[in-house]
């Protein structure tokens, strides 16, 4: 048997999806087992599964010990090296470098991540303690691919992580991201609007002529900044407007102006001699519309930047 007292970072969620973050060996058909039969109440009462926990309720879980393993604890032995653009009480902006994962899709598989690195930060200044939490962990709101440099927005508790997603689902972040990219483009600024196809095989976009189940539309407007006739290269101002999977390479690959560095979408043997095997692109700067946010409203206006990327110097 487990009692579980929930604290405030537990709060706001079904009850389900609590148990199911707290205790990882436990499968959902089990969860529902377990509610069905009375073996897991909310304050001695019976329970179910969509019911929405607060801050000092009771669960009583009656299961097997194996069931009631604990997740796995972020060690403070992990690496804490962050570049941090933005930080308080609620949320972090972390510069991300080139190379390094924000994530991985496993919790044992030892690969370092941003996430991991910002946990062991926290964790070092005493601001997560992972034994005081039932099923909380700081968790990251944006996530850019591996060879994107730049902004990633974690939230270090739940109730800012709700209104950060909250706030990004409804598109109220301005992102400017900056791109190098071949060629000199037509127009001084433009949109591209796209069908891509994830493959997830292959971890790439195909651009498609017609829709269908995995086909999405992505729009990216861009303008130009600077040009470097000597390199034949092209400074971009980027803006999703939407957001799909490797829409900005896969976009500038279609209309020939990849990107610097670009071996996914492109042949960079070039590029790699002049210094750059990845993608020249940038996460730059993000700016909050919150003034509707509860929590979080005093980001309302902020603008914050990375710093500026390596191929800036090629303009």
């Amino acid at each position: 048997m487990r009692e579980i007292i929930i604290k405030a970072n537990d709060s706001g969620q079904r009850l389900d999806k609590f148990i199911s973050k707290t205790f990882k060996n436990m499968p959902f058909s089990m969860i529902y087992k377990l509610i069905r039969k009375k073996k897991i109440t909310i304050n001695r009462k019976r329970a179910k599964e969509n019911m929405i926990l607060s801050e000092g309720d009771v669960v009583l879980i009656f299961a097997p010990d194996d069931l009631l393993t604990d997740k796995p604890l972020k060690k403070a032995s992990a690496r804490s090296d962050i570049t941090v653009a933005y930080e308080d009480e609620n949320i972090l902006i972390a510069d991300k470098e080139s190379g390094l994962l924000v994530h991985s899709d496993s919790d044992d598989d030892g690969e370092d991540t941003l996430i991991d690195r910002i946990q062991a930060y926290l964790i070092q200044k005493g601001e997560y303690i992972p034994e005081n939490e039932n099923s909380f962990s700081p968790a990251l709101c944006n996530r850019i691919d591996r060879n994107t440099e730049g902004l990633v927005i974690a939230a270090k508790n739940a109730s800012a992580l709700r209104e950060m997603n909250e706030i990004i689902k409804e598109r109220r972040i301005d992102k400017i991201y900056l791109a190098a990219v071949h060629g000199k483009t037509e127009q001084q600024k433009g949109e591209i609007k796209l069908l891509l196809e994830k493959d997830s095989s292959e971890n790439k976009v195909r651009v498609r002529n017609n829709g269908g189940k995995n086909v999405k539309t992505a729009i990216t407007a861009y303008r130009v900044i600077a040009y470097n006739p000597s390199k034949d290269l092209s400074l971009l101002e980027v803006k999703l407007i939407t957001g799909r999977t490797h829409q900005i390479r896969a976009s500038f690959a279609h209309i020939n102006h990849p990107l610097l560095g670009d071996g996914k979408y492109a042949v960079n043997k070039k590029d790699r001699e002049m210094g750059y095997k990845s993608q020249a692109l940038c996460a730059y700067s993000v700016t909050f519309d919150c003034k509707k946010s509860e929590l979080l409203g005093y980001l309302n206006g902020l603008t914050v930047t990375a710093k500026k990327p390596r191929f800036l110097s090629l303009f």
